[in-house]
């Protein structure tokens, strides 16, 4: 029907399966019309050169009262095991996200950032999981209930030009998350959220994230790893080229205490930064709660390079936070080219570093006086982490 209150999911489905068939398909979201379309799964493979041309409205059951009861309430659209997609259109994706975040269990409905019982599940809007050679590019996606793109156990994956918005307030409504995944290029977008414009997380390998304007958000993150002891391997991770304003973060490595495995071969390179709390933080004491007991196992971070970032940050916390591991050292953090000076007022605030060792290879400002140069004499516990 397109009148965005019929059900359309069954029309979906068919349309899918007949695409999926055929060479070279294109399966068309009308321009003038929306979609409501149910929790699905649309799974391949399928044949090479499907185009989902999306020119009008996608949208889900409005909230949690609306949602199928027999459908899980952890996600909405999902393609599994499709090679060779292109997602692409200039229509809209809505994902309804009000009714979701205002579930009483949500951090920003208690005091202070606290939680109340009940249920809390809230669907990601867009996931691709197993799949691969996808590209997703033009789209506008708006107030998805949480993530708004999951690429889960993917590959060979090129996101181009997506407009990615939600309220700053919407929690867990990440941008782009990206797990498990090898390949990936994010370039030339926009995104405005709740929570990581992008976030990376475990067993993610060569991504490359450029010329994208983030913010108000809470950054663009590698993390968190390494949550009830898990083991995390993340490496060759470039973000370049990119703006970041108005937001809790800049650009963050976060890990729990507890884990194991490793992040390495990650560079900040030519990002400007506008208003930002720290801008360039690393956390390896990151705990949501407050209430996360001291361990000594860590993951182990190493070989990041940040140059020429540049900008202002939020004088409620320091331009640099580099809070590494009591027992695990982070190692070979080299900065350049950095100049971060005050949103507001002329008194520069000193980075913070604990068990951070690495290089500065040129004047900074402010000066990382605190920075542990060379290596640490002995890095104990750390064979155990190599990936």
């Amino acid at each position: 029907m397109g009148d965005g209150v019929t059900d359309d999911t069954e029309a979906f489905k068919m349309a899918w399966d007949s695409a999926c068939q055929a060479e070279s398909a294109t399966l068309l979201v009308p321009y003038g019309y929306s979609f409501m379309v149910k929790p699905a799964i649309f799974t391949g493979p399928c044949r090479s050169g499907l185009v989902f041309q999306i020119d009008g409205t996608l949208m889900p059951p409005d909230g949690p009262e609306s949602w199928p009861r027999k459908s899980s309430k952890r996600q909405w659209l999902v393609f599994y095991r499709v090679n060779e997609m292109k997602m692409q259109g200039g229509g809209l994706i809505d994902g309804r996200g009000e009714k979701w975040w205002n579930l009483p269990c949500k951090p920003h409905k208690g005091i202070n950032g606290t939680t109340r019982p009940g249920p809390c599940d809230s669907p990601v809007a867009m996931r691709f999981f197993m799949s691969s050679n996808l590209t997703v590019e033009g789209l506008r996606i708006m107030n998805s209930p949480e993530f708004h793109f999951r690429f889960d156990g993917c590959r060979d994956v090129h996101i181009d030009t997506l407009y990615i918005k939600s309220p700053a307030q919407s929690p867990n409504t990440d941008g782009i998350h990206i797990e498990n995944s090898n390949n990936v290029n994010i370039y030339n977008s926009v995104i405005l959220n709740g929570d990581d414009c992008v976030s990376i997380g475990s067993g993610s390998h060569n991504v490359d994230i450029r010329n994208i304007t983030c913010g108000p958000s809470h950054g663009i993150s590698i993390g968190s790893l390494g949550m009830h002891s898990s083991r995390a391997c993340v490496s060759n991770i470039t973000v370049s080229d990119s703006m970041i304003k108005h937001s809790d973060n800049g650009v963050r490595i976060k890990t729990w205490q507890g884990g194991s495995g490793s992040v390495s071969h990650v560079r900040f390179e030519n990002i400007q930064m506008d208003t930002v709390r720290n801008p360039i933080m690393i956390d390896q004491y990151y705990c949501p709660s407050k209430g996360c007991r001291n361990q000594t196992a860590a993951v182990y971070i190493s070989d990041i390079f940040y140059t020429n970032i540049k900008g202002s940050y939020d004088i409620r916390s320091p331009p640099m936070h580099l809070a590494c591991s009591e027992t695990v050292p982070c190692t070979n953090l080299t900065f350049s080219d950095i100049e971060l000076l005050p949103a507001q007022g002329q008194v520069l605030l000193s980075p913070f570093c604990w068990n951070a060792y690495g290089f500065v290879t040129t004047l900074t400002i402010p000066p990382v006086f605190c920075l542990s140069e060379g290596f640490p004499q002995s890095v104990p516990q750390i064979d155990g982490n190599l990936c």
